[in-house]
């Protein structure tokens, strides 16, 4: 079945060179070469059918439409050994940890600004910086990052790389759920034969972290009471919502469903008003207040912003990230891990070109052909040139932008990003794949063990972004030792 499947010149997860499986897919790749191509096509058509089923979906907006599609799933799981996964584990906490002093820094003494480690314009000037409404709040356990999803690939050698930390409203933790769910349906076969870290209490932990943010104004021996507040139904993120909140038994709630009255957060409920002391939020700081943020959003809650002053409510994750996961803030990550931690990264970033800088700026310009460009407020993989695969035009226009606005860019080069098999339209054939792993902090930290394997199943495609035409995979991590690499 995978005769026509090449792996060169890329790192493959599941093949090496020679065309054999790894030792952590070896048992894996047996029983797969057990079906017929009859049941494999009766398989991948019971799992599509099974995210149909269930209202697993997501929203893609384009051109002023919106149009809801299932989540596309691959059967192929991305298999990750126990020592392996480790490491990613050790290097996730360090991330977040130093993204977190990061924070509670600069919207308080500014010292890593002072001391020249990242410079005052970046901070300054990023839109998602808001010194005035943050500056000097006394957060519950000094944490900012209730839950980070931090983007994972790996290079030809088959080594880690971060790609993008997502430190505001990370999404995509049900689909983990989900595809785990649809696998041990349609493929139980698999898993006899594997041990595997579980996913059964993990929500458990979130939940836990959620209320481990217990505002200070909150009295001791009181059990706080915690909501999930959504956009609504329209949100390409709905599912998320409802997932999460169904999980972890929290009220799923719209702005219209709370009001402020004497600083405090209330819900209305068919009892009267019931208090709230920590709000899970799924809504962009913008939206979140039309007092203190977007005067016109319908989203938030009037005057929140100053029940969150006076610690009367909880927000989560803390308002103000978006200035520590900015694709701009990310190239000085090493910089901000080595400041506050003194360690060096355990797992290191992509190689990035800062556009703020002439001479960076000049050599990129040169180069725009074999590089890749990123719009630093952007996401989903939107305002973005791969310079190998762009025509002349979309190379001029995007050398335009540059010189218009380089502090609105970065570059990096083009990685030969790790593939595994898919199995589409009747066939496998290598896609490229990147790991979105969850990280869960409250009073402890704990990462969610495999994440989300995001997969471009467009052949050739370097997208993974489910807008973009890429899909899921469900992700293990193997107990026990023995791999090879």
């Amino acid at each position: 079945m995978f005769k026509p499947y090449k792996t060169a010149p890329f790192f493959d997860e599941m093949l090496k060179l020679d065309g054999t499986p790894r030792t952590h897919y070896s048992k894996f790749h047996r029983i797969l070469s057990d079906f017929n191509e009859e049941e494999l096509k009766k398989k991948h058509e019971t799992a599509q059918l099974s995210f149909l089923r269930q209202g697993i979906t997501f929203t893609v907006y384009n051109k002023n439409e919106s149009k809801e599609q299932i989540m596309p799933f691959d059967f192929v799981p991305i298999i990750i050994p126990d020592e392996e996964w480790r490491k990613v584990e050790r290097g996730m906490i360090q991330r977040t940890e130093a993204l977190n002093l990061f924070l509670e820094d600069i919207y308080r003494e500014q010292n890593i600004v002072k001391d020249g480690i990242v410079p005052k314009e970046l901070v300054e000037g990023n839109p998602y910086f808001y010194y005035k409404q943050v500056q000097g709040i006394d957060i519950p356990l000094k944490n900012h990052i209730f839950l980070a999803g931090i983007d994972l690939i790996k290079d030809e050698n088959g080594q880690y790389l971060v790609l993008e930390d997502n430190l505001r409203n990370p999404s995509g933790m049900s689909y983990v759920y989900q595809n785990r769910y649809v696998m041990r349906q349609v493929y139980p076969e698999f898993f006899s034969k594997h041990s595997l870290f579980t996913l059964e209490h993990q929500i458990s932990y979130l939940h836990d972290a959620v209320l481990a943010h217990r505002p200070p104004t909150l009295k001791k021996g009181t059990d706080p009471r915690a909501v999930l507040l959504t956009p609504g139904i329209f949100n390409s993120a709905y599912y998320d919502h409802v997932f999460l909140a169904q999980q972890m038994g929290l009220e799923l709630v719209e702005g219209r469903d709370l009001l402020v009255r004497n600083d405090k957060v209330y819900m209305k409920t068919i009892k009267g008003l019931e208090q709230v002391d920590i709000i899970y939020r799924r809504i962009d700081d913008d939206f979140l207040d039309p007092k203190a943020f977007n005067e016109e959003s319908t989203l938030g809650v009037p005057d929140l912003l100053q029940a969150y002053r006076k610690g009367n409510v909880s927000i989560l994750n803390g308002i103000g990230n978006g200035v520590a996961d900015d694709k701009a803030t990310y190239a000085y990550v090493p910089d901000i891990i080595r400041y506050y931690l003194d360690e060096e990264p355990i797992i290191p970033n992509v190689e990035t070109y800062r556009l703020r800088d002439k001479e960076q700026r000049e050599w990129v310009l040169d180069h725009l052909d074999q590089l890749v460009i990123k719009n630093v407020g952007a996401s989903g993989g939107y305002d973005m040139l791969i310079g190998p695969h762009a025509s002349a035009e979309e190379i001029e226009i995007f050398r335009q932008k540059i010189l218009e606005a380089p502090h609105q860019y970065i570059a990096q080069p083009t990685i030969k990003l790790s593939r595994a098999p898919a199995y589409q339209g009747d066939q496998f054939y290598p896609c490229h794949v990147d790991l979105r792993v969850f990280v869960m902090r409250g009073n402890e930290t704990y990462v969610l063990p495999g994440g989300l394997s995001r997969v471009a199943l467009k052949q050739g495609s370097l997208v993974v972004n489910s807008s973009q035409g890429g899909g899921g995979k469900d992700t293990w991590v193997l107990k026990g030792k023995g791999s090879d690499t």
